[in-house]
């Protein structure tokens, strides 16, 4: 059973960092195009940063390139997305997802179209003084 769990969210004032993990089970991660997306209240969710199979090829949103970084660490089997200088525009929930069935699509098509087939439950993050 494929299963993604997110964790790391919290409140952090603006201009902090904070890192989000998600870590896989039933499946190797490494092996999946990979997104992280977010939504805020009232929000349609939006794609963060998405990026391929092999990390070759990374799309990041407008509104988090240059402060948002993803990694991952295959020996754990987990995503994190490195997130600095964090706004109040930042809060939202946060969900991994990943391309199971690969659809051979560009990172900035994932994000675009959000259309992946296992989602994690969501971490909060609140970015508030």
């Amino acid at each position: 059973q494929v299963q993604l769990v997110e964790s790391g969210g919290g409140l952090v004032q603006p201009g902090r960092p904070l890192r989000l993990s998600c870590t896989a089970s039933g499946l190797t991660l490494d092996h999946y195009a990979i997104g992280w997306f977010r939504q805020a209240p009232g929000k349609e969710r939006e794609g963060v940063v998405c990026t391929s199979r092999n990390g070759g090829s990374t799309y990041y949103a407008d509104s988090v390139k240059g402060r948002f970084t993803i990694s991952r660490d295959n020996v754990k089997n987990t995503v994190y997305l490195q997130m600095n200088s964090l706004k109040p525009e930042d809060t939202a929930v946060y969900y991994c997802a990943i391309d199971y069935v690969g659809r051979l699509w560009s990172p900035r098509t994932l994000c675009n179209e959000k259309i992946l087939d296992y989602w994690g439950q969501g971490t909060h993050v609140t970015v508030s003084s």
